[in-house]
């Protein structure tokens, strides 16, 4: 008897340890957060689909009372673009056009992000069921997630260090298969960003990039633009929802370039629309009523019933009354594989 109670004694003394080890972590790594009035992180992001894999370079700069800015390049084109948030609203740049949306929105407090230290702290404290193991003197903090426009991702892993530094995230979907991986290379929570360093105008360019040097050039009438790419043929999505098919197909030439127009109609109709991307002279701003949205190689305008972005010198934009965000967003991301289509094809 003695002998049984002694091996209990020990067990509740080894699992109170682990139990207040692990308390210990997650408050630790919270409270770096919250202790934090600036922060800078850098590192690597990949979102992974069924058949490719889109790699970014990442930075995140944070100042208390609100601000981020958050620095994403593809590392296969070079696309660069950049989310802030200051006093002024929410921002999607791309540098490369000269170009911004402004959005009425919550981000980043309406979701999860993996690169957002605030959002992390958030998913922690939301979830009751927050567990955290040790593996390989890392502690692995499960928590479940929130995206409202992509139910296929569920759950996280936040990758900590003994010291409660971050040093990565991996958010699954309801198979564990690993979905969005982020891997911090460097990590500063006593920054010293100003409120300067938000600025959009700090942030926009008045000359062009020359992304490639057999972009064309021309003079747009009413616009002082300049061309970035010639779309001569349709791209269609590789999927679509079913009992639903392209019914029309029409183009239209505009002082940019050409603008195609493709009609889906069926159980669930929809617009798609395509044109060439243009470099402004002078910063263009376009307001939105929604959210910034991460697709695989870009991020995104999405609305109640619509959703714009640009890929590879391509402007996209589809709108439908009968499309959820989770319909709109799995459609974008099918383009973004597409190559281009012979319109007689």
């Amino acid at each position: 008897m003695k002998k049984i109670l002694l091996i209990s004694m020990i067990l509740l003394v080894i699992c109170g340890c682990k139990s207040t080890k692990s308390t210990n972590v997650i408050e630790k790594f919270q409270n770096k957060i919250a202790d934090s009035k600036s922060y800078y992180m850098s590192g690597t992001m990949q979102i992974i689909g069924d058949e490719d894999t889109f790699n970014y370079d990442i930075e995140t700069v944070y100042l208390k009372d609100n601000n981020y800015k958050v620095r994403l390049v593809n590392q296969v084109n070079n696309h660069e673009q950049i989310i802030l948030r200051n006093n002024e609203g929410v921002y999607v740049i791309t540098p490369s056009l000269n170009k911004s949306f402004k959005f009425q929105s919550e981000w980043p407090n309406n979701s999860s992000q993996t690169y957002i230290l605030e959002a992390l702290s958030k998913d922690i404290k939301n979830d009751k069921e927050t567990s955290v193991t040790e593996e390989d003197g890392k502690f692995i903090i499960k928590t479940k997630v929130n995206y409202p426009n992509n139910n296929e991702l569920t759950s996280q892993k936040i990758i900590v260090n003994k010291s409660a530094k971050l040093e990565g995230v991996e958010v699954c979907d309801d198979s564990g298969n690993v979905k969005i991986k982020l891997n911090v290379d460097k990590i500063d929570y006593k920054y010293n960003a100003k409120e300067k360093d938000f600025a959009l105008n700090e942030l926009i360019t008045s000359n062009p990039n020359q992304e490639k040097e057999n972009n064309e050039e021309s003079e747009c009438t009413e616009t002082s633009c300049q061309k970035t790419s010639s779309l001569e043929s349709a791209i269609y999505p590789l999927y679509v929802p079913a009992e639903t098919k392209l019914t029309n197909t029409e183009t239209i030439n505009t002082d940019n370039g050409q603008r195609m127009i493709l009609t889906f109609s069926g159980d669930k109709n929809f617009v798609l629309v395509e044109e060439q991307s243009v470099f402004y002279d002078e910063h263009e701003i376009i307001p939105v009523y929604g959210d910034p949205l991460m697709l695989s190689d870009t991020v995104a305008a999405l609305s109640d019933n619509s959703i714009y972005w640009t890929s590879n010198n391509v402007d996209y934009y589809i709108t439908s009354k009968d499309l959820n965000s989770n319909e709109l967003l799995t459609i974008a991301n099918s383009l973004g594989n597409t190559i281009s289509v012979s319109e007689s094809k």
